[in-house]
Order: C-alpha cells, then sequence, then structure tokens
C-alpha cells in the first residue's frame, strides 16, 4: 500500500471581490481554467478563514495557521521569515525586518514602493549598504526577489516594539521610526538605528551606478531601502516532529521560504521561479513531483494573483489564474498515487482594495476517496455550496492528515 502524501497549493491573494470591468465577476469567476473547475468538480468544497472571519491576514500569519500553528502564539513579525527565507542567519537576539528597495524625490516623499519592481542590479545595491555599522549595531542586508530584501540589525538591548518607516502607500514621506513605548531604552535604540540605516541607505544609493544606469533608461531608480515589519525569530517545533510528516517547500518569496525553513522544512530553489507574472509555474509543478517522491507533504505558494491585486491589474491575475490552470493539470495527471491536493489562498487581495482583505477564499481538497460534492467550479462563489463549509486555515493540516490516516486519536 503506497503511504499517502499531500500538496497544499497557495494561490497567494486569488480571492477578490465582484469587479464591473469583468462584468460584475471576480478573475476566479471570469477566467478560463478547466482544469481548476475540474479539480473542484472532483473535490469536496468550501471557504476559509485563513485567521477568523473578517481578520485581514497577512502571507506569514495565514502562513502559520495553515501549517497547523496558531499564528497568535508564534508570530512575531514579519522580519524573521523573510530574513530566514533568503539563507540570512537570523540568531538569538537579532532583530529582521523585511524590506523594500523604493524611490523617493528629492523631499523623501514615495513616488514608487517598488522601485519599478526591480529585477537586476540589487545585489550591488545591498553590498554597498550591507556592513554598516551604527553607534555599536551591525547592519546586515542581503536582497531578495525582485524589489524585497531583507535586515537584520545585531546588538545587545534591541527590540522589535518600533514603528515602520514605509507608509505602505506611494505619496506619503518617509516615516520616522518610533519606539512604540517611549519609556524602552531598547526600542528607543532600535528605532534611531533604523532611522539612521534609512538615511544613509539613501545618501550611499541615490549616486549607485545601478541607479544612474536606471535613470539613464527611464526607470525608476531604487534609491533608499524601507525597513518595516521587525520582529525576533519564533520558537517554534518542526513540521515533521509536529505531524510526522517529512515537508518541503516550493515557493517563489524570501518569506514563505522563511515560514517553511523555521518549521524544518526543505527548500527548493527553482530555476525560473521569480515571484513576478513571469514566473515559471510548470518549473514549480516539475519541482513538485520532484519533491513527492522524497517527501510526504509539499507546501507551494504561487505569487501571481497577489501582485495583480496589489496593482490593481484584474487582467494580471486572469493571467495568472490561467498558468496556474496548467499547472494545476500536469500536477493531477503527475502526482503519485494516494496524493491529496488541497487548492486554496494565503487571503483575497481585491483589486479596488489594493491590499489584503478580510474575506473568505475558496478551498478544494481532492483525492480518491474524498467525499466529492456537487461544486463544479473553483471561485468564491461556487465553492460555497461544497461540503466542507466555511473553515479556518488552521483546520487545513488536521483535515489532511485525517485523510492521510496519519494522525494520531483524539480519545479512547
Amino acid at each position: 500500500m503506497n503511504k499517502a502524501k499531500a500538496l497544499l497549493l497557495i494561490a497567494d491573494g486569488v480571492g477578490d471581490r465582484p469587479i464591473k470591468a469583468l462584468g460584475g465577476k471576480t478573475p476566479l469567476e471570469a477566467a478560463v481554467k478547466p482544469n481548476l473547475d475540474k479539480l473542484a468538480s472532483e473535490s469536496e468544497c468550501g471557504i476559509m478563514d485563513p485567521i477568523a472571519a473578517g481578520i485581514r491576514a497577512g502571507s506569514d500569519t495565514s502562513h502559520l495557521a495553515l501549517l497547523g500553528y496558531d499564528p497568535y502564539k508564534y508570530y512575531t513579525g514579519r522580519g524573521p521569515f523573510e530574513a530566514a527565507g533568503i539563507g540570512m542567519d537570523v540568531r538569538k537576539g537579532d532583530i529582521a525586518f523585511r524590506c523594500n528597495f523604493s524611490t523617493v524625490d528629492e523631499n523623501m516623499v514615495i513616488t514608487d514602493r517598488r522601485a519599478g519592481r526591480i529585477t537586476s542590479g540589487t545585489d550591488q545595491l545591498a553590498a554597498a549598504v550591507n556592513g554598516m555599522k551604527i553607534d555599536g549595531v551591525e547592519v546586515i542586508f542581503k536582497e531578495s526577489v525582485a524589489h524585497r530584501g531583507a535586515l537584520i540589525l545585531r546588538a545587545a538591548g534591541l527590540s522589535a516594539a518600533i514603528t515602520d518607516t514605509d507608509p505602505h502607500h506611494e505619496g506619503f514621506g518617509v516615516l520616522t521610526s518610533e519606539a512604540i513605548d517611549p519609556a524602552d531604552a531598547a526600542s528607543a535604540k532600535t528605532a534611531k538605528a533604523i532611522n539612521e540605516f534609512v538615511h544613509q541607505s539613501y545618501k550611499i544609493l541615490k549616486n549607485h551606478p545601478v541607479n544612474k544606469d536606471r535613470i539613464a533608461q527611464g526607470l525608476n531608480p531604487a534609491n533608499i531601502i524601507l525597513p518595516r515589519g521587525g520582529g525576533i525569530g519564533p520558537n517554534i517545533e518542526s513540521f515533521e516532529s509536529e505531524h510526522g510528516l517529512k515537508a518541503a517547500c516550493v515557493a517563489e518569496t524570501g518569506l514563505i521560504n522563511g515560514v517553511a525553513r523555521y518549521v524544518g522544512m526543505d527548500i527548493t530553489v527553482v530555476p525560473g521561479a521569480t515571484g513576478g507574472l513571469d514566473s515559471n509555474l510548470m518549473n514549480m509543478a516539475k519541482a513538485i513531483i520532484e519533491q513527492l517522491q522524497t517527501h510526504d507533504f509539499i507546501l507551494c505558494n504561487v505569487k501571481g494573483a497577489d501582485l495583480g491585486g496589489h496593482d490593481n491589474n484584474p487582467q494580471a491575475k486572469i493571467d495568472t489564474i490561467m498558468k496556474l490552470d496548467e499547472m494545476v493539470g500536469y500536477l493531477m495527471a503527475n502526482v503519485p498515487a494516494k496524493t491529496y491536493i488541497a487548492l486554496t489562498a494565503d487571503h483575497s487581495t481585491p483589486c479596488e482594495l489594493l491590499d489584503h482583505s478580510g474575506d473568505p477564499v475558496p478551498i478544494v481538497i481532492w483525492g480518491d476517496d474524498v467525499r466529492v460534492d456537487k461544486c463544479e467550479r473553483f471561485d468564491e462563489r461556487s465553492v460555497t455550496a461544497g461540503g466542507l463549509g466555511r473553515i479556518r486555515g488552521i483546520d487545513v493540516v488536521n483535515i489532511l492528515t485525517q485523510l492521510m490516516n496519519t494522525q494520531e486519536k483524539f480519545g479512547a
């Protein structure tokens, strides 16, 4: 008898609200997606609140929940996951931040939070700021995918209890980080170091050769680095020790790899998996099939739809959904026997909001012996009639492990 396996496939930010330009449909409802609909028609379907009803989930907190870890207990901030995901050494007492390469004008007003979604030269920009010392605080910075990066502050007596420098919207000035509790010396010390880092990043990067070349090409320069989401690395038991399953992650971004790394999953580097709209999802699908040969559980995150939501670009979401459709068709035809596929999202990113919302997301669970219901389409409204009903993200691993028959019985 083959050992059961599972794939948890996350279509990042794919959920949406009805869009007038699409005739009142969501991108999932408007897209041509025969394989996704076939998957739903052969699955038990429902809707899911990644954290709880109405809670606007981040990708970090939702992935913790989807892997069975209560984010209210384990979440300390996004930064440690972002840093760990790109291979940085986050030590006890370090304060880690996620960062954006951004564009500001001469008045320090943000004109592009993602520096034109820069895709090259960030390694050179990172090298220019890495290793500086600020009042005895060691600065460790590394580029991630596209406009993203991660920052570690290393010194005694630091705290993550500070405010962000990134206002999260264009047209606003760079914020001054402050201690959440002004009387806390550790927070004040950390905020001061962050503000100086931001100032130094602008001073160093504004005339960097990479940015001079970008300006000459009519591109937005990556002339400042904006940290946010600071936190101390959490103490989390491994996924294998919690569930008895050897797990791997196939993802495009440092954040998701960081969450996976923290729970002991093997990280898979996939050629062409950029985290952008150009990401090669078929290469990711092939990597999943390869990893299923040696692992019991695979986490996969596909980022593209989330980008479309943040950019108010419904067509980008539709394009990603159609690429996901091809990916899912390949997976259905090639996964090993006795493999369950759970397809869902980590949150909704409605185009009209340009950000995450608290709307529930569709979820379907596919496998040989699931209780197939009458749903025939994979979208936000069709799945509401399914047998799963409305569940929470933290329920998903329990549902999968009981199907896999690897879960211990609760009680006699």
